[in-house]
């Protein structure tokens, strides 16, 4: 150990979690999946015997309710001192959550209902005891938990040969920051039936048995759609692309984001509603316990089928000309009348449009840069909270400001501290100024409001630079990109742009900045 790594300072920053509810009594999607994800790096997950077999990595009831009652995060980041270079400074900040083991019970059961964990002994064991139940984690609890700790720079070894294991291309929902509802556009919606009908086409099965089967495990890739049966006899007709109302709410609580199921049978309405599917079978004892649900039954005795036009959304029949309604052609009207002439214009048409940015997500993934629109949506909710509080005069309240200062020190240790998780490529100097700010220490309480100002200021500047970045290097390629085509012409995002996506790029003009390799966009010394 050098000398300089004997001698360092620590700054510490405390904040405790509430878990935020919608309206409808819901909890807030994000805060949802950061407390299970941080609950289950708290847990000794170790081989239980069940039966006559041994099964890896689960845990006891009673395991997740007692650390439940006091579970703390804390995220660590150590730095050069800007001042003495020979020094380190330690900047942590923590998170504690804690509450009564009824709670604790409770949210485990949510943790059950929205298919993060599911049970050892059986996959009929859906409640959650307060003692003696063996569980384990699901292949979406197991995607959340790694993005988790792919964000959080987090490496333990109990939950390593769980993160291995990781397969999942889960569906990210996109929702709106401030009542955490989802967005329900038409153009959205579509996106999300065409990846639960199957992103390489339908699940066909031989028979109407298979089809109907309760077993999700080949959902696993969260690639593969909801089964469907090639042919089903209804009556005296012979109906194709067939599926159950139990499958089609299974397959998006179990491939999607979502933590409720009533989203799924929202979900599973609208596309009713937007005859992307329809009902061939009716399931008359759930009609006659729920009069009033005339959209959609989630039974596996309700039956639905893929219907033409919901065909032409999946790209299994060609589309025909378009017939939009005369609301849709004022949407279209209003888009034309947008700038669309320069790159900058174009991220901002994509990261304000749902449905574009639900593929733009899935564009960066692919490129290993996801979390520059990850940084740069967090910024987006952190800003609008703190001008929020500003308007609301609560920054005069010296609790108010620490809560502040408590999540921008997560953004700087989560994205732009040398050495953070998720480090991005934003300017020397400016990363220099962060880093200068974020190891000061204030202890009154005009200083700290002072250096909150100072610290909003220059987190918006990296926001921006960040933004640029993606606007400049992975804009062009994801409007060129073949499997995204479709979307953006009927968004009319950039037609001379689109109509060159097998093209070369092309070069740049006098006003445009140079384009950056993928490595400029991709985490800080990773390949």
């Amino acid at each position: 150990m050098t000398a300089a790594e004997k001698s360092s300072s620590k700054m510490h920053q405390t904040s405790s979690k509430i878990l935020r509810m919608t309206d409808d009594d819901r909890p807030f999607t994000r805060d949802f999946k950061d407390l299970f994800a941080t609950l289950v790096t708290s847990l000794p997950l170790t081989a239980h015997r069940v039966r006559f077999q041994k099964v890896e990595e689960t845990f006891l009831s009673e395991e997740a309710i007692t650390n439940l009652g006091s579970l703390k995060f804390s995220q660590s980041n150590r730095i050069p001192d800007p001042n003495n270079p020979s020094r380190w400074v330690v900047t942590t900040t923590t998170t504690t959550f804690s509450m009564a083991k009824e709670m604790a019970r409770q949210v485990c059961q949510r943790f059950v209902d929205a298919r993060f964990i599911e049970s050892a002994e059986g996959k009929n064991h859906t409640s959650f005891p307060t003692k003696g139940a063996l569980w384990q984690l699901t292949p979406k609890g197991i995607s959340i938990l790694k993005q988790f700790c792919d964000g959080n720079g987090i490496e333990a070894r109990h939950i390593e040969p769980l993160l291995r294991k990781h397969q999942m291309q889960i569906v990210v929902l996109e929702r709106d920051l401030e009542t955490d509802k989802l967005m329900q556009d038409k153009t959205t919606l579509e996106v999300v039936f065409r990846r639960m009908c199957g992103a390489d086409g339908p699940n066909l099965k031989a028979s109407t048995a298979q089809s109907d089967s309760d077993s999700v495990s080949e959902y696993a890739s969260g690639l593969v759609g909801v089964k469907m049966a090639r042919d089903r006899r209804v009556y005296d007709k012979i109906v194709p692309y067939t599926f159950t109302g139990k499958a089609a709410s299974d397959w998006l609580l179990d491939c999607c984001t979502m933590v409720d199921r009533r989203e799924a049978y929202e979900l599973c309405e609208l596309f009713v509603k937007w005859q992307l599917m329809a009902p061939v079978v009716e399931d008359r004892n759930f009609t006659r316990q729920f009069p009033a649900a005339t959209h959609f039954q989630p039974t596996k005795y309700a039956i639905y089928a893929v219907t033409e036009k919901g065909q032409r959304v999946c790209g299994w029949l060609a589309r025909p000309p378009s017939t939009d309604s005369d609301e849709s052609l004022e949407a279209n009207k209003e888009k034309k009348k947008m700038p669309k002439d320069t790159n900058m214009n174009r991220f901002t048409m994509i990261v304000s449009d749902s449905a574009l940015r639900m593929l733009f997500r899935e564009h960066l993934r692919a490129s290993l840069c996801e979390e520059n629109l990850n940084f740069w949506l967090d910024v987006r909710q952190f800003m609008s909270q703190y001008r929020t509080q500003e308007k609301l005069g609560r920054l005069n309240k010296p609790e108010v400001v620490k809560e502040c200062l408590a999540t921008s020190y997560g953004l700087y240790n989560s994205f732009l501290a040398a050495g953070a998780p998720s480090e991005l490529n934003i300017d020397h100097s400016l990363r220099n100024r962060l880093d200068a700010r974020m190891t000061q220490t204030e202890t009154d309480e005009a200083s700290l409001r002072g250096g909150l100002e100072n610290v909003v200021e220059l987190i918006e500047l990296a926001s921006m630079s960040v933004a640029k970045l993606m606007a400049s290097d992975s804009v062009p390629k994801f409007l060129r990109d073949p499997k995204y085509q479709s979307i953006i012409r009927e968004h009319q995002l950039d037609t001379n742009l689109a109509q060159r996506a097998l093209s070369p790029a092309p070069s740049p003009g006098p006003n445009d900045k140079p384009s950056l390799s993928r490595s400029s966009t991709n985490r800080v010394g990773k390949p």
